[in-house]
């Protein structure tokens, strides 16, 4: 049996818990295999505000850590300091620092974990870094997609990278593409490895459509959905724009958002502009994970119009349910829409690119058992076993 101890800030809780979900279901599928142990490190940000008080500031918020039972998994969440304006190069140090008495602490409760398996590469795995170097541990640190595709454009958190890999007996990335990313950054190539998410294939299943869109209370056709966080990355604009361009040849297509972020206010002012009314463009809000199934089949086509993706777990997810994707040609994409029946790649990220492959996919009959079971290709059997055997090497280089 080996003891891990998993370190993220990605990672669900009870007042957040659609956060880090990919983690999660990555634990728990490695969890059934029955040959590891695991708790969870999970701190969140702490950003003090300072009332002047008889000349004096004080902060309030307490640095202790809290504690919860997540899914039946034992996590502690401890504060770490953000600091927004000059935060980003001393991160790893801030969050390392926050972290180590909930360390400290799982130590003296007799949790002596084998390996620290960390989980987005900054400043996350560079801390678990400093975390293991402090409690003599070794590490692993698995790579999703920003961490090492845009952050090391930033010379000092590219040096963290790079020093943080050095202290990683295996640095881990979700697709082959992002570790020829990390192999790019001078990461030692003996040490990467591909782990691929998988999906959850009893959570995700198809369910007919017509009943998914009268459940849903969805009245047009033909149905695009985007799922995500709404960020200019993620380019839900670019899908309403596309949802503009299709109106012309289906008068009644319409598209689901589901998510929240920034963009939120931005977007709906947009299809507004657009006069795309709400039988046009639904701004559902968040759904949690267990709940998306149903969206998934109510639609005909997923769409990710993203700038940048590692492993885009929506596009597994809505296969799953039998609905093919179009997607944009970033990261790890092409290792999911290898084939025809999957769905569309879009080298273009423009509005008439996405549009024209919508139509494409459209204009002919869609096989959604064909769809299912090119996603059954992904089930967590495999990722499961690699990640026992991982960490089990790892475990066993430790001198006794």
């Amino acid at each position: 049996m080996v003891r891990t101890l998993l370190f993220s800030t990605l990672y669900p809780s009870a007042s957040n818990p659609l956060r880090g979900v990919f983690v999660e279901t990555r634990l728990r599928e490695l969890l059934r295999t029955s040959q590891v142990q695991t708790k969870v490190v999970a701190p969140v940000p702490w950003v003090p505000r300072l009332l002047a008080g008889h000349g004096r500031a004080r902060a309030l918020a307490s640095q202790a850590a809290r504690r919860e039972q997540h899914n039946g998994i034992d996590v502690l969440h401890p504060r770490y300091l953000v600091l927004p304006k000059v935060g980003m190069n001393i991160a790893p140090l801030l969050l390392a620092a926050g972290a180590r008495p909930a360390v400290a602490q799982l130590l003296d409760e007799g949790f002596d974990f084998d390996v620290i398996d960390a989980h987005y590469y900054y400043p996350d795995g560079v801390a678990a870094a400093l975390l293991a170097a402090h409690f003599g541990k070794p590490l692993a640190v698995t790579a999703r997609g920003t961490d090492v595709n845009l952050i090391p454009e930033h010379a000092l958190p590219r040096r963290w990278l790079r020093w943080a890999s050095t202290r990683a007996a295996a640095s881990i990335g979700v697709s082959q593409a992002l570790v020829e990313r990390m192999r790019a950054l001078s990461f030692d190539p003996a040490r990467l490895h591909v782990l691929r998410n998988g999906v959850d294939l009893e959570r995700f299943q198809p369910q007919p459509a017509a009943q998914a869109r009268e459940a849903l209370g969805i009245r047009g056709a033909p149905v695009l959905l985007t799922v995500g966080n709404l960020h200019e990355h993620k380019g839900q604009h670019l899908a309403i724009d596309a949802l503009a361009l299709l109106r012309a040849r289906f008068p009644g297509a319409c598209l689901l958002v589901v998510g929240t972020g920034p963009d939120d206010k931005a977007l709906r002012a947009q299809a507004e502009r657009a006069a795309l009314g709400e039988d046009a463009v639904r701004f559902v809000g968040a759904v949690p994970n267990a709940q998306l199934a149903r969206w998934y089949s109510a639609a005909d086509v997923l769409l990710l119009c993203s700038s940048r993706e590692g492993w885009p777990n929506v596009l597994l997810e809505a296969m799953a349910c039998g609905t093919p994707v179009v997607a944009s040609a970033v990261g790890g994409v092409g290792e999911i829409v290898s084939s025809p029946v999957a769905g569309r790649m879009v080298v273009e990220r423009s509005a008439p690119a996405f549009a024209s492959a919508v139509a494409d996919l459209l204009a002919r009959p869609v096989d959604r058992g064909g769809v299912r079971a090119h996603a059954e290709q992904f089930g967590w059997d495999g990722t499961s076993r690699g990640q026992v055997a991982l960490f089990e090497a790892i475990r066993a280089q430790v001198p006794a």
